[in-house]
């Protein structure tokens, strides 16, 4: 595996593969990586010539009193994991490399990045937005692959990709999970013994409201309520949000009238967890 630290040097990994004919998938991540980066990694590796992943905890997506200085790293580990899932090039940079001295553009999907996550972490998505453009531009990918996790994320990039008709496919990925439904994050290190006991309650709530919801329940309110009352009863569980919101456009929704995400973000500690599902009706 080839692993590059400056951006003429993944370029040119990338030229050369685009020449030989090889289409490019490419996962990038912030590093710390596990299994739902390594599904990523396979989806990838199914369907590309070439597959390229870039690790770097990216500055401009942190908040001033979040966890940047803290955020888990360890690249010897990273490195041999993706080795070892048969990526072909490593995209290492650092912050300098990605915002020299003077950088001051930046990408902004105002209407999906309001509400939930970005209602609780402002500027959070304008980072995303900003580092995911500069990653499309370098690197020059034909797929790109994200987690359904994030599933907010995966939105606003797709959303950024067609308004600038950049010519790369999303392609996301289905939540990696634990034996007990928890979703894997790389935060989940911050988890003390009894925060992760009690943590897979996210999930089961979400699937908790899907089974009433595919029963016949439209009231999105009465689904909430039915989330954030279990997990208020959760000892040492601060609710940031439980919401559902229309799909594609995350709009607020009453009334479930055709597919929608059902999202919650909760703090166990200074630890804040995500999770969605997508409603069927």
């Amino acid at each position: 595996m080839l692993i590059c630290e400056k951006i003429a040097e993944i370029r040119d990994f990338v030229r050369k593969r685009k020449g030989q004919g090889k289409t490019v998938g490419f996962v990038p991540t912030m590093g710390y990586l596990h299994r739902g980066h390594t599904a990523l990694v396979e989806r990838a590796r199914g369907e590309c010539g070439a597959v390229v992943a870039s690790i770097f905890v990216n500055p401009l997506q942190f908040g001033p009193k979040e966890d940047f200085a803290e955020y888990p790293r360890d690249f010897d580990r990273d490195r041999r994991m993706l080795e070892e899932y048969g990526v072909d090039a490593l995209f290492y940079p650092s912050v300098g490399e990605m915002y020299p001295c003077g950088f001051c553009t930046h990408v902004e999907v105002p209407g999906l990045a309001g509400c939930l996550c970005g209602r609780s972490r402002p500027g959070h998505f304008r980072g995303v937005a900003t580092v995911v453009t500069k990653l499309f531009n370098i690197v020059q990918p034909d797929r790109a692959y994200f987690g359904q996790k994030d599933a907010q994320q995966v939105l606003v990039i797709k959303k950024m990709v067609e308004d600038l008709n950049m010519p790369v496919e999303i392609v996301a990925v289905p939540t990696v999970r634990e034996e007990d439904g928890l979703a894997m994050s790389s935060r989940n290190v911050y988890l003390s013994p009894d925060q992760r006991a009690e943590a897979p309650v996210l999930y089961r709530s979400l699937q908790e409201a899907a089974r009433v919801a595919a029963g016949g329940e439209r009231d999105a309110r009465r689904l909430v309520e039915m989330v954030r009352d279990r997990l208020s009863r959760v000892n040492g569980a601060s609710i940031d949000y439980v919401e559902i919101r229309s799909l594609p456009d995350l709009k607020e929704t009453e009334r479930l009238d055709s597919p929608a995400l059902l999202a919650l973000a909760v703090r166990f500690g200074k630890t804040r967890l995500i999770d969605n599902i997508v409603l069927e009706v």
